[in-house]
């Protein structure tokens, strides 16, 4: 089975978050952190947490919040670790990356410890 590896936030800190950062679009999304194996397939970090660490919206319906894992933002593929935060309708989650890319991120005044625990869900 085709699936995709990372980790899912703790549901009442995933509350407690939306609260304190309001999604700006439509679909809320703030349930996971994608891991993407790099060149040789690099193991999944072992962690109960992620730390944000910054916010990206490219002002046209995709957010994102910037997380750290292991203490690196930088996921083994050469992209960043994030969450995407929320979504306009005709959106993917999957664009999150290229917005972080484009337009960067700015940092959060102070880090956030998030709770978090290693999960798996099917591709798609």
């Amino acid at each position: 089975m085709d699936r995709t590896e990372g980790w899912k936030l703790d549901r009442e800190a995933r509350a407690r978050l939306l609260e304190r950062f309001p999604p700006r679009y439509e679909q809320a999304v703030a349930d996971h952190v994608t891991f993407m194996p790099g060149p040789g397939g690099t193991p999944m970090p072992e962690t109960d947490h992620c730390t944000l660490v910054g916010h990206a919206d490219d002002g046209n319906g995709v957010e994102a919040m910037v997380v750290k894992i292991a203490g690196s933002s930088d996921r083994p593929d050469g992209s960043t670790y994030h969450i995407t935060w929320s979504l306009a309708p005709g959106r993917k989650a999957v664009e999150s990356n290229d917005v972080i890319a484009a337009h960067g991120w700015q940092e959060l005044p102070e880090p956030i410890v998030v709770p978090v625990r290693a999960d798996w869900w099917p591709k798609g």
